[in-house]
């Protein structure tokens, strides 16, 4: 009977093992269609010239938990004979204000997501059209305000509270297929195509210094809308 003393300590101690690897791995759009959610775009997409990929080496180091020295948002830059100011800036998502910010140029609000409470909308540089305080309840679709204007491009990140810290996806990997076909019309062929990969990055090393970077790598940082 010895060899089966250590069956059951064994399998628990193995069980505990596989269950604390798993809950510290950060979940990301690799769970699937269930993270494609959102319908409605933040941005009039008809204005836009131009889109930053996902770890590009444009603006400043906006990283998480679990990366560094890339920016993990996006920045949408308007058309030249537009009025930047004009651009109307909307919540993607039902959801609630849980942080707001005085910018350097406008507002920044972070929303949370109703239906995915773990998933955070942060939305840059809005003028909005009234005003906006933690606890308001925003629905999809619901004007915030405007792009502030010239000054600089609109940028939106998204954010995930997980159990090991605080992790940044795409965008675009949390858009249904039928509002990524918005973006198909405008000539980008996939999602992919809008995002570095991790690997990729880290292979075409960037360096920053108190939140800037120092060189841009060798990588495209832009997509151009048609």
């Amino acid at each position: 009977m010895r060899p089966h003393v250590c069956i059951l300590p064994c399998m628990m101690i193995l069980l505990f093992a596989c269950g604390k690897d798993k809950a510290h791995a950060p979940p990301g759009p690799e769970a699937g269609d269930t993270l494609r959610f959102v319908a409605v775009d933040y941005i009039e997409l008809g204005k836009i010239a131009r889109i930053t990929k996902f770890r590009s080496s444009e603006g400043h180091d906006y990283s998480d938990n679990f990366e560094s020295c890339r920016s993990m948002k996006h920045y949408f830059q308007p058309k030249g004979e537009v009025d930047w100011s004009s651009i109307a800036i909307f919540s993607p998502v039902d959801g609630q204000v849980i942080r707001t910010l005085q910018e350097w140029a406008g507002l920044q609000v972070q929303i949370k997501s109703s239906l995915h409470p773990d998933i955070h909308f942060i939305i840059f540089h809005i003028n909005p059209a009234s005003s906006i305080a933690v606890g308001d309840v925003v629905t999809a679709g619901q004007q915030l305000g405007s792009h502030i204007g010239s000054q600089t491009m609109s940028d939106i990140a998204v954010g995930m509270d997980t159990q090991a810290g605080w992790k940044l996806i795409s965008y675009f990997d949390v858009m249904t297929d039928s509002l990524f076909g918005r973006y198909v019309a405008r000539g980008v062929a996939n999602r992919e195509a809008l995002i570095i990969s991790k690997e990729a990055r880290d292979a075409d090393t960037l360096t920053c210094q108190d939140g800037q970077f120092l060189n841009r790598g060798t990588l495209e940082n832009w997509v151009v809308l048609n």
